[in-house]
């Protein structure tokens, strides 16, 4: 029986050849890769501080500079995902995710700290989602939506998974032989799933829209291009500063710490079942519509929460709302290339598309806890937060390229 797309899609053969082990090799290291370098710091960094007398304001601005050197690595790491495929960066990065927990785990003093989490940034950039995102686009084209979508509903469980292991791990030993011991998760589960499952040939990429013949330099100095680039960084940053300020926001208002973890936890759950709806919107919208819809509703729960003292029920919801949306702005992100500019150079231009985003999200946890004192406390920041979306929002209506119905 002759192979069709849909088949192809589901089976992973096709035209486009990739090994069947890929998708469920990506969504086991997905999870596990998030769970351990990004999700496991906040459950250990009290632990950190408490044992070593380092402030937290400085072990936490080590985990920021990891964020900030993943997003400017990105960026480089995109041009090799173009020419080689995502096996070696993958592999490598997962290897110096391992190297950089072990000198985090070792460390004597704060600036050895700070040099394993600089190196964790350059294992971020190379194993995180944008990788990932880059062979599904390529092996998947033109049916990657739907690959995209399983692998974030996977990445979606890292902190459910991974949280609660990392804090039953420190309940029973020193938060150094935790790292260690998650260090050890991190290479069995993800160096060899890594070389092994992503081996398949690096197709050529589909081809584009004819003024990308000549290359990107047109998309990234159009007015397109920064739009967006500005809409998808002050989403960012409204986004992650909610996420880091709804415990102090529940806090503030008299809900137990409990309280406020279970909130934060049944946002996460909202995140994993907007990403089951993205496909269906995204068949329904256009892109500009779609991106300054969910841009904008991400506003919406955030304005709630700034308004809203209470029921505890009621924030609940707001909270699942909000994650909702945010499933939603992740699937989002990794098609903006794709659905404005082909996948040609869909390395390079998301690279450069997301490296402000990045930026933001690595400095939001820092700004809204800066804003909250001057701004007279977190419900303040969440209006501000909320506006932030809104602006974003109206910035994406001037996203649409030239070229497109979109």
């Amino acid at each position: 029986m002759p192979i069709t797309q849909a088949s192809a899609a589901a089976t992973g053969t096709g035209v486009r050849s990739r090994s069947r082990a890929v998708l469920p090799a990506l969504c086991a290291t997905q999870i596990t890769s998030w769970g351990i370098v990004y999700y496991a710091f906040p459950v250990l960094n009290p632990a950190i501080t408490a044992a070593t007398g380092w402030p937290a304001g400085a072990t936490t601005a080590a985990f920021s500079a990891a964020l900030l050197v993943s997003a400017l690595a990105g960026i480089y790491v995109g041009r090799i995902l173009d020419r080689r495929g995502p096996r070696t960066v993958m592999t490598v990065g997962s290897i110096l995710g391992v190297l950089s927990l072990l000198i985090v785990a070792a460390a004597p003093n704060l600036f050895v700290f700070t040099a394993g989490w600089l190196l964790a940034g350059l294992a971020m950039a190379s194993t995180f989602y944008q990788p990932a995102f880059a062979a599904l686009t390529r092996w998947w084209a033109p049916d990657h939506v739907r690959a995209l979508t399983i692998v974030t509903l996977a990445g979606g469980l890292a902190s459910t998974v991974f949280a609660p292991l990392t804090a039953a791990l420190e309940s029973h030993m020193s938060w150094r032989a935790t790292y260690t011991a998650l260090a050890g998760i991190l290479a069995l589960l993800t160096i060899p799933a890594h070389a092994l499952a992503l081996k398949a040939p690096w197709p050529p990429a589909a081809d584009g829209p004819a003024h990308l013949d000549r290359g990107t330099k047109d998309v990234v100095r159009s007015r397109p291009f920064w739009m967006l680039a500005a809409t998808l960084t002050l989403s960012a940053f409204a986004m992650y500063a909610v996420v880091i300020a709804l415990v102090p926001l529940l806090l503030e208002r008299g809900y137990s710490t409990a309280q406020a973890a279970w909130a934060l936890g049944l946002g996460g759950a909202g995140q994993t079942l907007g990403r089951t709806l993205y496909a269906t919107l995204a068949g329904r919208t256009s892109v500009t519509a779609r991106t300054a819809a969910l841009v904008g509703l991400g506003g919406l729960p955030t304005a709630a929460l700034a308004i809203t003292p209470g029921p505890y029920g009621l924030l609940v919801v707001f909270t699942v709302l909000a994650g909702t949306i945010r499933g939603n702005l992740t699937l989002l992100q990794a098609t903006a290339v794709t659905d404005r500019w082909g996948t040609t150079h869909y390395g390079r231009l998301s690279g450069l598309l997301t490296a402000p985003g990045h930026v933001a999200a690595a400095l939001a946890p820092f700004a809204g806890a800066a804003l909250a004192v001057p701004l007279g406390g977190y419900p303040n920041l969440f209006g501000l937060l909320a506006a932030a979306s809104f602006l974003a929002a109206a910035l994406a209506l001037s996203t649409r390229p030239r070229h497109t119905g979109a």
